[in-house]
């Protein structure tokens, strides 16, 4: 079994300004098949925003997603973990404050995220959660897709899953840039 956060965890960081719409980060994270995305400004972690906030706090309660920025449905300040730490330190956190993802934080810079999945799959990689923690949807249906949205208004680089999906644009487009292996951020 792994020893240290950076064994598990998931490279790279998928971003959003704090002024980017909630459809534009819930798309950013359909198109890198990922439940949340970090806010940052200027390099600095704002918060997390997941695909449960969008859905609870601002759907269900009647907010306009196209209209609501992720800074103010983010969960500002959130718990972090480093690259350093045991993974024992990693699934006490989540536990002690009831959440499914961890920053991976060092030097003050999010250089990854740490998932349920990934911690499962380090235990028990045999296990039915490390099995569906490793699985991938197949492509969305053409149908699924919501006409006139446009994801050219950021950067993409890095290594998630479906990376090669998103627009390479903006002043931070090179993806040798960055921290880790680059961030992806709208």
């Amino acid at each position: 079994m792994a020893e240290f956060v950076w064994e598990v965890m998931t490279r790279g960081v998928v971003t959003v300004r704090p002024d980017a719409s909630l459809v534009e980060a819930a798309q950013l994270m359909r198109a890198q098949d990922i439940g949340d995305v970090l806010v940052t400004a200027d390099g600095h972690m704002i918060g997390v925003l997941t695909d449960r906030d969008i859905t609870l706090r601002a759907v269900a309660a009647g907010a306009d997603p196209l209209t609501v920025s992720a800074q103010a449905v983010c969960t500002p300040n959130p718990v972090v973990v480093g690259p350093e730490e045991a993974v024992s330190a990693a699934v006490e956190l989540m536990r002690d404050h009831a959440i499914r993802r961890l920053p991976v934080v060092e030097d003050g810079h999010p250089v990854g995220m740490v998932s349920l999945g990934d911690l499962a799959v380090a235990q028990s990689p045999t296990s039915t959660l490390a099995h569906i923690s490793r699985a991938r949807p197949g492509p969305w249906p053409e149908s699924d897709t919501i006409s006139g949205a446009d994801l050219g208004v950021g950067t993409v680089s890095g290594s998630g899953p479906r990376a090669d999906r998103m627009p390479r644009t903006g002043p931070d487009s090179d993806p040798t840039s960055g921290i880790g292996p680059g961030p992806v951020s709208v």
